[in-house]
């Protein structure tokens, strides 16, 4: 083979060789890849960012759902294979930057924008409206029964039941540790690692007794559950808000404007009704967030 041609097909090779990692970075020409993590409240809020700048603006939108937890999600908008996802400001705090588990809403928010922006050209939408905290979840019939209302009370029983958390619970700076350590909590045995979608149905069951939930969840008022105070403010603020690369501001500024739609439009209430459309009454997740939008007059 002549080398000319020895050349071209280098070339070719290279490119077939260069394609897939290519093809993992989104085109900014006029495409924005929303990702989301993998609940089903992620998913919805993911669905609520493309769908709303589906409506108001001339770019197509990639939905790359369900990337796992919180590192491989920020490992993602990193690498540039998405453009925006759903994070919450307390698991940024805490899991991203490590800092304590402390501060007011307004604290939490201003720091957590201002180092991702200094680390990370990444900056944070405003607050969509709601506090989605950790749920250290009971049975209400438990609740009912032993009087409880509160984590320091239920730290008297913990001895006496099984605890089921999630692995990312388990190894978070805000999760299982520190919440032991504050709460003095002990278990009949090592809490079990569960998927995030088994564990309110495996507390129902009664193969656990306490769970790590969310405040937010949907299973909640439908399966019975009660939410323990946390007496001691051991958790942080984590309001929702969307991550998104300060590239694509610039190159879609748009993008800004369709976030500004959204501050504050989500209740706690809202939220819990949207994931229990999708995990309760098993409603496809585009029609649900679509009615959603509609109600809100965010979309034609």
């Amino acid at each position: 083979m002549k080398p000319a041609a020895l050349r071209r097909l280098g070339v070719l090779i290279f490119c077939g060789a260069l394609l897939p990692f290519l093809s993992c970075a989104p085109s900014h020409s006029d495409v924005i890849v929303v990702g989301s993590k993998n609940f089903t409240e992620s998913f919805i809020l993911g669905e609520i960012f493309a769908q709303t700048i589906e409506a108001h603006t001339a770019l197509k939108v990639e939905r790359r759902f369900y990337l796992a937890g919180t590192y491989i999600c920020q490992q993602a908008i990193l690498a540039g294979r998405i453009d925006l996802y759903p994070e919450y400001t307390g698991t940024a705090l805490t899991a991203i930057l490590k800092q304590p588990t402390s501060g007011t809403k307004e604290g939490v928010y201003q720091m957590v924008k201002s180092e991702y922006e200094r680390r990370f050209h990444l900056t944070l939408g405003p607050p969509l409206g709601f506090n989605d905290t950790f749920a250290m979840e009971i049975r209400g019939e438990d609740a009912r029964r032993l009087n409880i209302k509160t984590l320091s009370q239920a730290s008297a029983f913990a001895p006496q039941w099984h605890a089921g958390f999630g692995y990312e619970f388990m190894e978070r700076p805000d999760g299982y540790r520190g919440l032991a350590a504050t709460y003095g909590l002990h278990f009949a045995e090592e809490p079990r690692i569960m998927d995030l979608g088994l564990l309110a149905r495996a507390l129902r069951a009664h193969q656990i007794d306490l769970a790590a939930g969310n405040t937010t969840d949907g299973t909640i008022p439908s399966l019975d559950l009660f939410v323990l105070e946390d007496d001691r403010h051991y958790f942080p603020p984590y309001e929702a808000v969307s991550v998104v690369r300060e590239q694509t501001i610039q190159q879609h500024p748009e993008i800004s404007q369709i976030l500004d739609r959204l501050a504050g439009r989500i209740s706690d209430d809202e939220m819990q009704r949207l994931n229990y459309s999708v995990d309760g009454q098993h409603l496809d997740v585009k029609a649900v967030v679509h009615n959603f939008l509609k109600s809100k007059k965010l979309l034609d």
